[in-house]
């Protein structure tokens, strides 16, 4: 897949390749300026996630409700960001390891892997990385430096992220419990929209929807979606966070 760049853009890409691995299996190793339009939010991870002995990282799979698959991560912290990636609704798609990315820098080739593609609602690509404000080396932030000035050549945004504050961390990850389709109920879906039309604390709506033990499921699962809405930055969740259906 190819597509034209604005002008001014595409010399900019020329120093960038991108090796991938598309849905089919194949491998392909393209100028970034010929094949910026490739859908790398379904691409499949660029190399594995190793495991062996003594790693001091955790990898696995997380499920992800926005495209109904799994996505890869190779840390708590990775895991963590696939999580907000997979809540954030302006996210529709989502892949891991989508690309490695190589350039010259001083005689030399470079090359990196970014952690996420995503992509926005709008179509605007966003490419991920992934790490510890106090874990990057001078090598790590040239990298990012040069993926960044790769992304904004073909007019894709990146983020570098690390952790996120521990509140939301927390209400996401307990969310993320319930955000599967199972844990929808229509009816009570309903009955919830209903009573939060105006702001009252969680567990009082559910009460007056029913036996709390069945509703909250629900309701946290209309929360993860963003049907209803409460801060999630402030503090933990708990009976008495306010909730209202979001507007």
């Amino acid at each position: 897949m190819g597509g034209s760049l604005p002008l001014g853009r595409a010399s900019l890409t020329e120093e960038f390749a991108v090796s991938f691995l598309d849905v089919d299996g194949r491998r392909r190793g393209e100028p970034l300026a010929s094949h910026w339009t490739v859908p790398f939010e379904r691409v499949l991870p660029v190399r594995e996630f190793g495991s062996y002995r003594g790693k001091r990282s955790f990898s696995g799979l997380w499920w992800s409700c926005t495209i109904s698959d799994h996505v890869g991560y190779e840390s708590w912290l990775e895991r963590d960001q696939v999580m907000a990636l997979d809540f954030d609704p302006a996210v529709v798609g989502l892949s891991s390891q989508p690309f490695r990315l190589s350039w010259q820098d001083g005689g030399r080739t470079r090359s990196h892997t970014p952690d996420y593609f995503a992509r926005l609602r709008d179509g605007t690509g966003v490419v991920v990385d992934v790490r510890a404000d106090d874990r990057i080396e001078p090598e790590d932030a040239a990298a990012f430096a040069a993926m960044a000035q790769a992304c904004e050549s073909v007019g894709w945004q990146f983020r570098r992220v690390g952790a996120m504050p521990a509140a939301r961390t927390a209400n996401l990850r307990w969310l993320a419990g319930y955000r599967h389709p199972r844990c929808l109920h229509a009816g009570r879906a309903a009955d919830l929209q209903r009573v939060f039309a105006e702001s009252l604390p969680l567990l009082d709506g559910a009460r007056r929807v029913g036996d709390p033990i069945a509703v909250l499921p629900t309701l946290f699962h209309l929360l993860w979606s963003h049907v209803l809405k409460t801060d999630l930055d402030s503090a933990p969740l708990s009976a008495s966070s306010l909730v209202r259906c979001r507007s």
